[in-house]
């Protein structure tokens, strides 16, 4: 690409200033963590029940370590939970100036 192609294109700003970017980051890493949590608990129901002489289905593992993943999510992670809040007000502070604005412009026609 010349230098001439380079400055038609409109430069944007990185992804980690917009907050849309940044809420999409956040949940997607939030949801990793919580899938990965559930995971490892399960392998660790499964293999307590080995060491037990049980054998635990994997759906009974499975169902158990949701159940016990939902509040030790909701504690472990509660810093990435409020980042995902302040993001989602930002994106929503944002729809919400733009709304206005598309009003105010539709006002003035």
């Amino acid at each position: 690409m010349s230098e001439r192609d380079e400055s038609a294109i409109p430069a944007q700003a990185p992804t980690g200033t917009r907050p849309g970017a940044r809420l999409a980051r956040n949940m997607m890493f939030y949801t990793v963590l919580r899938l990965l949590m559930v995971v490892a608990l399960t392998l660790v129901v499964i293999g307590i029940g080995r060491l037990a002489g049980v054998d635990v289905p994997v759906l009974v593992a499975a169902i158990l370590s949701v159940v016990v993943a939902l509040p030790l999510s909701m504690i472990l992670f509660t810093r990435l939970r409020a980042e995902i809040n302040s993001d989602i007000s930002a994106v929503d502070a944002d729809r919400r100036v733009k709304r206005e604005d598309l009003r105010r412009r539709m006002d003035e026609a």
